[in-house]
């Protein structure tokens, strides 16, 4: 299929207009590929050819617009690091159109009725981040948004420097955030409100469409949702920098890729976000932070679902539903696969051990996917082995409670621990060889992106330990 037979549906506009306003993009001077995801390409129906038809570059651009597409963005409201703000929106994202259940969104494509004074944009550096960490976090099995192609242009705009524009084209199986819940609310629109929650469930909980039940039940999937979520951004390294409520996906993805990180060394404080003074969206802090943004949900709720069942939803959400989500995932990575109480002792215990011996985080986890009793290959990542080799004698008493073989646990610990992540070193060499022109590594490293567990010889420095001075280096908002 190409791109003039797509065939797009706007399936959002259905909602009443202060969901939404049309929007038209604005093009970009001189644009030109800079990439192309034929795996995503592929999932909307887009064949591999369609990278050299110039209509790709004039689509993310916005001077091909199909017929029945009326583009637009959305309205929404959120706490922005703690503090409510009534009307936010899609300040640089334009939806053109929703294809085989994926709705698609340009960023970068200019002003918008919700832009607040700013300029619309997108830079090639956060576009390039954006682009290939939204496909690494999907191939790590965590979801997440995607993209399709990205494209750069002659504009320039003032970000911490001069950067030049770029637009991604991104999608989703859903927009629709925390935020535009709390919106409806604030302003009392409650009929509204359930008619998004109704437009909600059919686009991301179809099964309780018709259950009796279904607005209690589509809090409780959202609680559940987000737990796993969160507990596969701890397991992995995650560091996701804004967790504001207008970030959070009420279907449980990954959304908007600002100045996001993985672990270097593990920190469990590390702060991504230079703006991020007082660490709220530390590292260490995005379990409760998600608590609290799930709590914030429930209270833009009321009106269809009763707040006491809320509130014990909630309150379960910190008893067990974020832990034992967390030590399931965790568990996973240890090649566990009894249950046993002393697991969460384990795991905790790990955590406190990483901490203190300045280490590596994906690299321990995938020397230790080898681990065979031979303690050395561990002890020579860490600056300080003492603490590892204590909880070594904790793991070798659990592993001696398991049944499976050896050469099992260790495959399917290879199959769970990747050898690859998209560190922040790589990713701006990436933007920096982009910005001459030569886009030969963001080529590389979206195929490591979508990688991550196998074994890539021609790029094993890719997995290496992060030299000492790119190592937990925090970003600003417009990275």
């Amino acid at each position: 299929m190409t791109l003039n037979n797509l065939n797009f549906q706007t399936p959002y506009l259905k909602l009443d207009e202060e969901c939404y306003a049309f929007t038209n993009p604005t093009p970009l001077d001189a644009p030109y590929l800079i990439s192309f995801n034929p795996l995503t390409a592929k999932l909307i129906g887009l064949d591999t050819q369609s990278a050299t038809d110039p209509l790709l570059v004039s689509w993310l651009n916005g001077t091909f617009i199909p017929k029945e597409v009326r583009p637009f963005s959305m309205c929404y409201a959120g706490h922005q690091f703690g503090h409510y703000a009534t009307r936010l929106g899609d300040g640089r994202a334009i939806n053109v159109g929703t294809i085989n259940g994926w709705n698609l969104q340009t960023k970068g494509s200019g002003e918008t009725l919700y832009s607040r004074m700013a300029d619309g944009r997108a830079s090639i550096p956060s576009s390039i981040r954006e682009y290939l960490m939204s496909e690494a976090m999907h191939h790590l099995g965590i979801p997440s948004t995607r993209a399709i192609a990205i494209i750069g242009s002659e504009n320039k705009l003032l970000r911490n420097t001069i950067e030049r524009g770029a637009i991604v084209m991104r999608m989703s199986p859903s927009w629709v955030r925390f935020g535009t819940f709390q919106y409806l609310h604030h302003f009392q629109e409650y009929d509204k409100l359930k008619a998004l929650c109704d437009y909600v469930i059919l686009e991301s909980y179809p099964h309780l469409q018709n259950d009796a039940d279904k607005y209690f039940k589509f809090f409780a999937e959202v609680v559940e949702r987000t737990a796993q979520l969160i507990a596969r951004w701890q397991s992995i390294g995650f560091c996701h920098g804004v967790m504001n409520t207008d970030n959070m996906s009420i279907a449980g993805l990954t959304l908007d890729y600002g100045p996001f990180s993985m672990l270097d060394d593990f920190d469990f404080g590390f702060v991504c976000n230079k703006t991020d003074k007082a660490g709220r969206y530390s590292y260490g802090e995005q379990p409760n932070i998600s608590y609290w943004n799930l709590t914030k949900l429930s209270e833009a709720l009321p009106s269809l679902i009763d707040k006491k069942r809320m509130v014990q939803k909630l309150d379960d959400y910190g008893e067990f539903i974020y832990p034992n989500a967390y030590i399931e995932v965790m568990r996973k990575k240890l090649g566990l696969t009894l249950i046993k109480e002393s697991d969460k002792t384990l795991i905790t215990n790990l955590v406190g051990t990483l901490q203190d011996a300045y280490i590596d985080y994906t690299l321990f986890f995938r020397t230790l996917s080898h681990y065979d009793g031979e303690r050395m290959p561990l002890f020579e990542l860490a600056m300080n082995p003492v603490p590892l080799d204590a909880w070594l004698n904790l793991y070798d008493t659990r592993l001696s409670q398991e049944t499976q073989a050896l050469e099992i646990r260790q495959k399917n610990m290879l199959q769970t621990n990747p050898k690859y992540v998209l560190k922040n070193y790589m990713l701006e060499e990436a933007i920096v060889l982009a910005k001459s022109g030569d886009f030969s590594r963001v080529e590389t490293l979206l195929y490591i992106a979508s990688h991550p567990f196998d074994e890539l010889p021609e790029f094993e420095h890719f997995s290496q330990e992060t030299e000492e001075g790119y190592k937990n280096i925090t970003l600003a908002c417009s990275s």
